[in-house]
């Protein structure tokens, strides 16, 4: 079974473009699934429901939601293997733009929006940094200058990485992005496998239930602003 991970902020596209795929392959007979992590929640399950394919949804509440994608991946792909998919598709929202959900030698999609704005690639980190694919969509709707500028940040934040422009309404762009995918191993790998990055440091007195304010409250993780003498100062001319 092959796994391939999408990742994206949310709204960029995700489902859209993952749907398009899953028609792909279930034209030409592939056995497809798909997983979709969220944190709050999501209807993005009833309309994979509606291709006719196997759906897991995972809801993590009040746990990091990328913290729960990885310590319940190996029990998603053992799904996967045990009801013989060729393909297993897992999508996760990156809600804090740092997030690293991509595993060695599984590939890897990062989804991003054209209409998010010129400097959206580089506020994100490990998520683009990291993907093998990045797929930009709603670029259609944009100039060939504003197309051609958000692809050169992209490529400055990740300069290894295939750029596909993909329209997740009408499909363009999904057979490139496709063959791209197929040239990947199926034997993909869970168990004993490693992320590509850390995942963001937690464990506060805020991550464990804390509601107070105030820094006899605050334990544990923490990183404080580094205010200067100078920031105090107020400038006489204004």
């Amino acid at each position: 079974m092959k796994l391939i991970t999408f990742s994206g902020p949310p709204s960029s596209g995700k489902t859209s473009v993952i749907s398009r795929m899953i028609r792909a392959y279930l034209d030409r007979g592939t056995k497809v699934g798909v997983v979709k992590f969220d944190c709050l929640q999501s209807n993005d399950d009833k309309i994979y429901a509606r291709l006719k394919v196997p759906v897991l949804l995972g809801i993590s509440g009040q746990q990091c939601p990328d913290h729960y994608y990885i310590s319940n991946i190996e029990d998603v792909f053992n799904w996967g293997t045990e009801l013989n998919f060729d393909i297993l598709l897992s999508e996760s929202a990156g809600l804090c733009n740092r997030c690293a959900p991509h595993i060695r030698d599984i590939p890897a999609v990062c989804v991003i929006d054209q209409m998010s704005g010129v400097h959206t690639p580089m506020k994100i980190g490990p998520m683009l940094r990291f993907a093998d694919i990045v797929v930009i969509t709603k670029s259609d709707i944009v100039s060939q200058a504003e197309r051609e500028v958000f692809e050169m940040n992209v490529q400055c934040v990740n300069p290894h990485a295939e750029i596909f422009h993909v329209n997740g309404l009408t499909g363009q762009g999904l057979t490139e992005l496709i063959e791209i995918l197929d040239g990947y191993s199926i034997d993909s790998k869970v168990t004993e496998n490693k992320l590509r990055y850390p995942m963001p440091m937690a464990l506060c007195s805020y991550c464990l239930g804390e509601t107070n304010i105030g820094a006899q409250y605050q334990l544990g993780n923490l990183r404080k602003v580094e205010i200067r003498e100078r920031d105090m100062e107020i400038d006489k001319n204004d």
